[in-house]
């Protein structure tokens, strides 16, 4: 019954999310699934999806363990949510950097803001989790 929490009200409930770096990554994919589905079906009338479109369906559909996380946890928040978003940043610019300066004919539609991003997620989700549970322990 480890996994099982009282959440104050004298009810117990457990954590939706186990594992949340891997179940954001798993999120991620479903989010470019349905990015895909959306060129599928938008291909033949001409359209096809900007990163940006991308970026946003993938952040909505992969956001599900973070906010668990943030909810789930105690008052001392601030400190975890900002050091998850200057890793979130970090990561997202260091690793854009490198697909640009790796594949620069890829830098014009944005391809490396989106891989760094999706690398960058789950960066942020474990920098939460390992900040909130540390600030649970003490």
């Amino acid at each position: 019954m480890a996994d099982e929490e009282d959440s104050g009200s004298g009810s117990i409930r457990r954590p939706s999310w186990d594992h949340p770096v891997v179940s954001t990554v798993a999120l991620e994919l479903g989010g470019l699934a349905v990015s895909g589905l959306v060129a599928l079906v938008g291909w033949p009338f001409g359209w096809l999806p900007d990163t940006g479109f991308v970026l946003l369906v993938t952040g909505l559909i992969a956001i599900g363990p973070a906010a668990e996380l943030y909810r789930g946890a105690g008052p001392p928040r601030r400190l975890a949510v900002v050091a998850a978003l200057l890793a979130l940043a970090t990561v997202r610019l260091l690793v854009a950097a490198a697909v640009n300066w790796a594949f620069p004919e890829l830098a014009d539609p944005g391809v490396g803001i989106l891989v760094g991003y999706l690398v960058a997620l789950p960066v942020g989700v474990a920098v939460l989790a390992w900040f909130l549970n540390r600030a649970n322990v003490a």
